[in-house]
């Protein structure tokens, strides 16, 4: 029975489960969630994501929701090396720049992306710079920080590839192809670990469902 994911393949949160069925070759199925009529708060969909948010990811008679977890047991079942759980410094690694990407990568982009094409491109409204020159400056700080580690490492956990790395694709992704992406230039490392991550079968298949259609 193929698994599960309800949400929209242009949520990076879905993208980024998405992106680990890719990695391990498993059979699934998306499942459309319409978020601006709001079906991710009705009762069926509640009943799989009690906080009404995408994705929901269902295998069987298992319900699972928060992207980062329903990746590592994607990756666990598919038996991939992405966590490194055979080496538990290597493991502890991947756990660290998992939190990282999700706390200073991902908690700065969700907002530029938001302002930036979202509310111009879908909900018709103007980008509120304000917010999107305040999470630049926390985007800045945490390439710095990135761009010292990728000078001692190929890639964020070690000198080898991770769910770390690839867990920021789907932001990436849109910072890519948003009007901020000339803030990559200053960080030559961070630059080109992101072209190597983009360049990724699994990646290059799921960012071509991720590609919204113009409001």
């Amino acid at each position: 029975m193929a698994m599960k994911v309800y949400g929209p393949a242009a949520s990076t949160n879905v993208a980024r489960v998405l992106v680990c069925l890719e990695e391990v070759g498993a059979e699934y199925e998306v499942v459309p969630v319409d978020m601006p009529s709001s079906e991710h708060k009705s009762p069926a969909h509640v009943a799989r994501n009690p906080f009404g948010q995408v994705p929901a990811f269902q295998d069987g008679d298992l319900i699972l929701t928060e992207s980062r977890a329903i990746s590592k047991y994607i990756l666990r079942k598919g038996g991939s090396d992405l966590l490194r759980e055979g080496n538990l410094s290597e493991s502890a690694m991947v756990d660290v720049w998992l939190e990282v990407e999700n706390g200073h990568f991902n908690s700065a982009m969700s907002p530029i992306i938001l302002q930036s094409i979202v509310v111009p491109s879908f909900l018709g409204g103007e980008t509120d710079m304000k917010i999107v020159k305040e999470n630049l400056e926390k985007l800045k700080t945490a390439l710095e920080v990135y761009e010292a580690r990728l000078t001692k490492f190929k890639y964020l956990a070690g000198d080898f590839v991770s769910l770390a790395d690839i867990s920021h694709f789907p932001t990436a992704f849109y910072l890519l192809g948003g009007p901020h992406a000339l803030v990559l230039d200053a960080y030559p490392h961070v630059k080109a670990w992101i072209a190597e991550v983009m360049d990724r079968s699994s990646v290059k298949k799921v960012a071509e469902l991720m590609k919204m259609p113009s409001a």
